[in-house]
């Protein structure tokens, strides 16, 4: 198909699966309609496994938020779906500067939409598609639009004679989904990539060029010996200093008494900040000392043990960390905010992981970049995929401290297990409330359901 079919077309998508109804099972149809669409207009020797691998995903985050119809799902079928179609048309771009291509993407086409020629190609008959499409459709609907608009606010008589009628037409509504589709379609199937962020490609390689491996200084007043000497007494002392902050980090983790539950969120939060920001510098200083040449010398290898040295004790400090976390939750239970800590530890370890494999196997800077783009990736890919608020309330239902009130406002997709719970207990006030709400979202059209409560057994009074 041409890009002008595939604009029109998506407009026509959006138009039928958004007018008047909800964000819901509609988005997960369009992501997996686009992914299909990328999927047939790719070429055969760019569909390679990368590329497969997103088709999947796609496809699969699609369907996720058709369940869930969340904010973490809505961020992985969109980065899934433009992921898939920026892979597919140039899969040598390195992904970090595919969220380059979106952002420039998002505003140009104020200015791109006007070089018709560059998307909308003319038939060669005169009696082609996308010419009768515009002719007999677009120009007249557009007219047709405004002057509804027009006279609407001249006469209420005339306003009335649409509002009321069986088909309660919603012109405004029909032209706003037109114009945000064109926006979706133009930008998805007509985005440009400027010649800037192509120059950028080379710049993030996951290896060294020859010319790299030669040695030169950062600094002009410091010759290659002394900048090797420095970093290996900077990266000395770091350790001793890491040592003794890991140990008394874990004294008072773990022997000194604490007082209360504020105390005890207060000393976690501000422990997890510190080990974060520990790790952020520690990784900065360590892409600082071998962006280039240090990673070839072969009298640097003091300085590469430090280095790794000082990325297993960070490593250390995030298990304790974490075990810290984990204390807070068996004392009183699971909260979205403290599966968020073990997320943010999670890719801080992943982090230091792969700045290990940068040094052990002499990468650039870039590589810790791409890699860390793909784990940000697999982790709203993950998080997107899992009921984690049923998991929130099936570990704290056990417990003797259970707070109904706050699972039932402020933890999502748990209705289920509340109902069995309120049935338990004889409470008809929260049993009540979720018949009210599961119905209320049972109501709704098709294209608006959440799939997740199509699937609630509310049963009989």
């Amino acid at each position: 198909m041409k890009k002008h079919h595939l604009i029109f077309i998506t407009v026509f998508a959006v138009i039928v699966l958004f007018y008047k109804e909800y964000i819901a099972l509609n988005l997960g149809i369009l992501g997996i309609f686009l992914s299909i669409l990328t999927f047939t207009q790719t070429e055969p020797e760019f569909r390679n496994r990368s590329f497969l691998t997103l088709f999947v995903t796609s496809i699969f985050s699609s369907l996720a938020f058709a369940w869930f119809g969340d904010a973490i799902s809505f961020i992985a079928v969109f980065t899934s779906v433009f992921l898939l179609r920026f892979k597919g048309t140039y899969p040598k771009l390195k992904p970090f500067l595919y969220i380059e291509v979106l952002l420039v993407n998002l505003v140009s086409i104020v200015g791109r939409v006007f070089y018709t020629e560059k998307w909308y190609e003319k038939p060669k008959e005169s009696k082609g598609f996308g010419k009768k499409l515009i002719t007999f459709i677009l120009i007249p609907g557009l007219f047709i639009t405004i002057f509804f608009f027009i006279y609407a606010q001249g006469s209420d008589h005339f306003a009335n004679l649409f509002r009321d009628s069986e088909l309660e037409f919603q012109p405004l509504t029909f032209a706003v989904l037109a114009i945000i589709g064109f926006y979706i379609g133009f930008i998805f199937w007509n985005f440009g990539v400027e010649r800037f962020i192509f120059k950028q490609n080379h710049y993030l390689n996951d290896d060294f060029s020859g010319l790299v491996k030669i040695q030169k200084p950062t600094f002009s007043f410091l010759d290659i010996d002394s900048e090797r000497t420095s970093g290996l007494i900077s990266f000395s002392a770091l350790n001793v200093l890491l040592l003794i902050f890991v140990a008394t980090y874990n004294y008072e983790q773990f022997f000194e008494v604490t007082k209360s539950a504020d105390s005890l969120s207060a000393e976690t939060h501000e422990r997890v900040n510190a080990v974060i920001m520990s790790i952020i510098m520690a990784i900065l200083v360590i892409l600082f000392y071998f962006k280039k040449g240090f990673n070839f010398d072969n009298k640097a290898n003091s300085l590469k043990i430090s280095a790794k040295i000082w990325i297993v004790l960070n490593a250390v400090l995030v298990i304790s960390a974490s075990l810290k976390n984990s204390e807070y939750i068996i004392n009183y239970g699971l909260t979205y905010k403290r599966l968020g800590v073990y997320g943010f530890l999670t890719m801080a370890l992943i982090g230091l992981i792969f700045t290990f494999i940068k040094i052990q196997k002499k990468k650039t800077n870039a590589f810790l970049f791409n890699q860390m783009f793909w784990a940000c990736y697999g982790l709203i890919l993950v998080c997107s995929y899992v009921n984690w608020g049923g998991i929130i309330t099936s570990n704290n239902i056990k417990r003797k401290d259970f707070a109904d009130n706050y699972h039932l406002a402020s933890v999502n997709y748990n209705e289920q297990i509340l109902l069995d719970y309120a049935e338990k207990t004889g409470n008809r006030e929260m049993k009540n409330q979720l018949r009210e709400r599961i119905e209320s979202y049972q109501k709704e059209t098709f294209l608006s359901k959440i799939l997740y409560y199509e699937f609630i057994k509310i049963g009989k009074e």
